[in-house]
């Protein structure tokens, strides 16, 4: 198989020419988007140069201690992502999120590292810390919409949480519809996204793999793998998350405590 091509900084500087089309759409409608644009796009360019060269130094130590440290650091912007997202306060939520993100990612990276792919040493960074960053970056928006449609669905239909308390149901029970609501509308956008791949997309880490001189047939099985994983690891983060946030966000005194204003 070929090995990878290389892009030249002035190729990539061309095609950055393409940027001319946007650039036209938001001046002709007169969207109001430049500004937010231009620092979105140096942002990203700045991040991604630096993310670039500490990978290289990450792949070069090498250091279990040092891929754990940055997954934890990974999971705490994470957690900081879907708080600052949805405006919850941080004191309630923060540990809750952080906690749900490690209990799926951890035993999924185990299980990756130790049982699937095998790389040696086990936690290699080239390895673990790829895999954990799809993982965490796919957990976010269905924490961030399973949260947020839990919360709005409870202040909106308060007064029958209420109802089903005083006909004596338990707080879990009078909670149960908003949950059930809740996660089949998180998990609905990776069900549809898992219903399309391969025939409408050809998903991120299948083309990479490709691009970089694999099989199409091993890139379709590391494909396979990490929509399974991402599944499994959103399926346990959304619920967690869930079920600790809710245990905390409703107080003894019968009123929500997290308010989405």
């Amino acid at each position: 198989m070929q090995s990878v091509i290389n892009i030249q900084w002035w190729q990539l500087a061309v095609f950055s020419l393409t940027l001319i089309v946007p650039y036209y759409i938001n001046m002709h409608y007169q969207l109001g988007l430049l500004k937010e644009t231009v620092v979105s796009l140096v942002r990203m360019t700045l991040q991604l140069i630096l993310i670039g060269i500490y990978l290289e130094l990450l792949f070069d130590l090498n250091s279990i201690w040092v891929n754990l440290a940055w997954m934890l650091a990974m999971v705490l912007v994470g957690s900081s992502a879907i708080i600052n997202k949805l405006h919850f306060p941080r004191h309630i939520v923060l540990i809750p999120v952080a906690l749900s993100l490690v209990a799926g990612l951890l035993p999924l990276m185990t299980i990756l590292s130790l049982g699937i792919i095998q790389p040696e040493p086990f936690y290699h960074a080239r390895y673990v810390i790829p895999l954990a960053g799809m993982l965490l970056g796919n957990s976010i928006s269905g924490n961030i919409i399973c949260l947020q449609s839990y919360h709005s669905a409870l202040q909106e239909r308060w007064p029958e949480y209420q109802g089903a308390l005083a006909l004596g149901a338990s707080p879990s029970a009078a909670t149960r519809p908003f949950v059930q609501e809740a996660l089949q509308k998180a998990m609905s956008p990776i069900l549809a996204t898992m219903a399309t791949t391969g025939l409408v997309t050809i998903p991120g880490m299948m083309t990479g793999q490709i691009l970089g001189g694999a099989s199409p047939m091993v890139a379709i099985k590391y494909q396979l793998m990490i929509m399974l994983a991402i599944f499994v690891m959103m399926s346990i983060t959304i619920t967690v998350s869930l079920w600790l946030v809710a245990k905390r966000s409703i107080s003894v005194e019968g009123k929500p405590q997290v308010s989405l204003c």
